[in-house]
């Protein structure tokens, strides 16, 4: 009787520096999973025919990191609401029918290790998120779910964290400033 080992991986470029496939496999042999998980290296030009590889060949699921977060949303046929807000998908699936199914769960991620690792509240919290790159994109809307009293976000460039702030307005009181002006 032989046991069903289910292919997973991280795809990005680079990616010779991920974590991931150790931290896979630690939590799989903890939760007595048969898994494979490996990292793969995609050409800049190649990621739509490497996911359809990766899926065609039984792949059950990828983590996708940089720089084809975005590609990964508009390849999927599905998206979780964090991926569609933010504009990103770090996670793509395979369902029954085939479908690719996009996620993001940085920001679930994050707002985990807040309130269950590092016992802090977030509800009516005021926030000061640094950066306006793709990993504050990726967290805001998980944040605005706990219910803070304000997000402040500070960037090098103001510019980018106002936009942040405008992209983001719908989900409640957000400020931007530049590093040098945080109020």
């Amino acid at each position: 009787m032989s046991t069903q080992i289910d292919r997973y991986a991280v795809m990005g470029n680079p990616v010779a520096h991920s974590q991931s496939p150790l931290i896979h496999q630690l939590f799989a042999e903890q939760t007595q999973q048969a898994i494979h998980y490996e990292k793969i290296l995609v050409p800049l030009d190649g990621f739509t025919e490497a996911v359809t590889k990766f899926f065609a060949e039984d792949g059950k699921g990828l983590n996708i990191t940089l720089p084809f977060k975005h590609q990964a949303l508009t390849l999927a046929d599905e998206a979780n609401d964090t991926a569609k807000i933010s504009g990103a998908a770090n996670t793509l699936s395979i369902n029954t029918a085939g479908k690719i199914i996009a996620n993001n769960t940085d920001g679930i991620g994050l707002v985990n290790d807040l309130k269950h690792h590092c016992h802090i509240e977030i509800l009516k919290q005021r926030i000061l998120l640094i950066g306006a790159g793709g990993a504050a994109r990726n967290v805001i809307a998980a944040l605005f779910a706990e219910n803070p009293a304000q997000l402040h976000i500070a960037n090098r460039s103001e510019h980018k964290s106002q936009q942040l702030r405008q992209h983001f307005a719908s989900l409640g009181e957000i400020s931007a400033s530049g590093l040098d002006n945080i109020g």
